[in-house]
């Protein structure tokens, strides 16, 4: 996920017992890694994000292989906090006014094989009860590559028996939001400590905070425009699908703008606007100028 979808890595490790010096090893376990996710990471996920509102209770996500191989992924539920600076952390327990929408859900399938170009869906049914906590659910559906396995007794004998072998299995996985709204939600931003800081004299960096309350997450994108003390104004700045997933009241964020023709960032202003995303509508949900000197 930029930012609506986590990508995940991790690798299992066989080693053989052996006697040579384990100089070189670490870059050739990068190496190996690098290479092996690439090959995994083609997995097409649509929708990026689920959201269960009103009284929608059913949803698919469309899983396509883009790849040359079959591949096979598991599909699970993990929970995660987001930190004030929109990474992601898993958890066990939800934090403070945290609730998990995974045991409210079901799915089918939990694995799906897909050969070169070959798509399946995933459906979800929502198992609403009538004493639900009112505000928002919010779990992640994790689509987790299973690594191929070879034959017993096929793996390469090694020509040296006083040598080290490692062969490392990266594990490829792709999570999507899943959120479940129950009654009344409803949620406001705003767009506080604006600051621009020149880097050097091609690089120019916005930083904000996005304030929330409310008991519901907002989703939108965020754009910048620069108006100059005469003349029409341009964009200078655009980032698709920022999300403050409750309970987080606040999130930093930062963006280069462009340097361009008729651009001055000592004079002029800078218009900054936050707009829902989803569903595609065009609901302003915050606006704030920045005046330059």
């Amino acid at each position: 996920m930029l930012h609506n979808y986590t990508i995940i890595t991790s690798s299992k490790r066989h080693f053989v017992t052996s006697a040579k010096a384990l100089a070189g090893l670490f870059i050739l376990s990068l190496l190996l890694i690098s290479s092996s996710v690439t090959a995994q990471g083609n997995l097409l996920i649509t929708p990026r994000r689920v959201v269960f509102e009103g009284n929608k209770s059913s949803q698919e996500i469309n899983l396509a292989n883009t790849g040359q191989d079959s591949a096979t992924y598991s599909v699970s539920f993990v929970q995660y906090r987001m930190t004030p600076e929109g990474s992601f952390e898993q958890i066990e327990e939800p934090d403070p006014g945290q609730m998990f929408a995974d045991k409210i859900i079901r799915y089918f399938p939990r694995q799906v094989t897909l050969a070169p170009g070959e798509a399946q869906m995933v459906r979800m049914q929502l198992r609403r009860s009538g004493n639900m906590a009112e505000g928002e659910y919010r779990s992640h559906m994790y689509f987790r590559a299973v690594p191929k396995e070879g034959a017993l007794g096929l793996d390469e004998p090694l020509e040296d028996t006083t040598a080290i072998g490692i062969r490392l299995t990266p594990i490829f996985g792709i999570t999507i939001p899943v959120i479940v709204r129950a009654g009344d939600t409803e949620a406001t931003v705003s767009l506080d400590n604006m600051q621009l800081d020149a880097v050097n004299d091609s690089t120019t960096m916005l930083s904000l905070t996005l304030t929330r309350s409310g008991n519901k997450s907002v989703y939108g994108d965020l754009t910048v425009d620069y108006e100059p003390p005469r003349g029409a104004s341009m964009q200078v700045g655009l980032v698709r699908g920022i999300a403050v997933y409750t309970p987080n009241d606040m999130r930093r964020f930062q963006l280069e703008l462009k340097k361009q023709e008729g651009v001055n960032y000592n004079e002029g202003k800078l218009l900054v606007r936050y707009a829902d995303a989803e569903e595609g509508k065009e609901k302003l949900l915050a606006k704030k100028e920045l005046m330059l000197k």
